[in-house]
């Protein structure tokens, strides 16, 4: 090989490595740039994930964005909005009052156990009765407009209850009825209540609710869920001093069994009811 053939090789190679170099170069620098992207669309991504969950963390619950709101009231009640709910006879004198939580298990055994005999009152026109219903069993605190941290059963099933209410007061009373039933009442420590298809499940047992497409659509939209938590605030706000339930007021004044520690019995109910209906 010649000099000149020797030195022409040479250039070549080195061209060739020069533009070798130069492709490494800017494979690298767009390998760079990718990286760089990347790591601030990631940044970016998380910064907006962080903001995105900060700002469903303080967005308020179903239940508590309804503290406020307007109240749709069932048929069947009155005063402010619809929270008076009495059934019974125009001729009956006096109005027994009834203060129950949905999920309260003591409620339950009451209402097992004196449910038909108080019933039996409304129907013979002893007395008219007054329902009012608290939710305090879901930690709420109405009064302030709190939303406690214990559950949705009691509000969902006094909303639910609303919406028998709104059928005919009945039909309130036998979803009443069923809900704190030994077959369907849960224990208080499962918030069962919360789950609209089992409230619905509950009320396919009473005859006026069973397939009742209009009760349902209520059930499913919330339609008296602000009802149910201006009802709970009734509950709170009670000038008879009812601090717990199940309690039974006439007159203004608490009806107290003779032995405080014993549960409610028919007999008991009728004695005590029988006196305050007399006084």
């Amino acid at each position: 090989m010649s000099k000149r053939n020797s030195q022409s090789a040479k250039t070549a190679a080195r061209e060739r490595l020069r533009i070798e170099r130069e492709r490494e170069a800017k494979r690298a620098k767009t390998r760079r740039q990718i990286i760089v992207v990347a790591s601030v669309v990631g940044v970016l991504a998380a910064a907006g994930g962080i903001g995105y969950a900060m700002v469903q963390a303080n967005k308020p619950s179903h239940w508590e964005s309804l503290t406020d709101a307007k109240v749709v009231a069932p048929a069947n009640t009155s005063g402010t909005n619809g929270t008076t709910v009495v059934i019974g006879k125009d001729s009956a004198k006096k109005t027994l009052k009834l203060y129950e939580d949905p999920r309260c298990p003591v409620c339950a055994s009451f209402e097992q156990t004196v449910g038909s005999t108080v019933d039996k009152g409304v129907e013979d026109g002893k007395y008219k009765l007054q329902f009012v219903g608290g939710t305090f069993l879901d930690g709420d605190q109405m009064k302030k407009n709190e939303i406690g941290p214990n559950g949705e059963g009691s509000k969902n099933a006094m909303s639910a209850m609303g919406a028998a209410l709104n059928v005919s007061p009945e039909a309130f009373l036998e979803y009443k009825t069923a809900l704190y039933s030994a077959k369907f009442h849960p224990l208080e420590s499962d918030d069962k209540f919360k789950d609209d298809d089992y409230l619905i499940e509950v009320a396919n047992t009473v005859p006026a609710l069973k397939n009742n497409a209009k009760f349902e659509n209520a059930v499913k939209k919330g339609t008296y869920d602000a009802w149910a938590l201006q009802m709970s605030k009734t509950f709170d706000t009670n000038k008879d001093g009812v601090t717990g339930t199940p309690s039974l007021v006439m007159d203004g004044k608490i009806l107290e069994k003779s032995d405080a520690n014993q549960p409610w019995t028919a007999d008991e109910f009728n004695k005590v009811v029988d006196a305050a209906l007399k006084g």
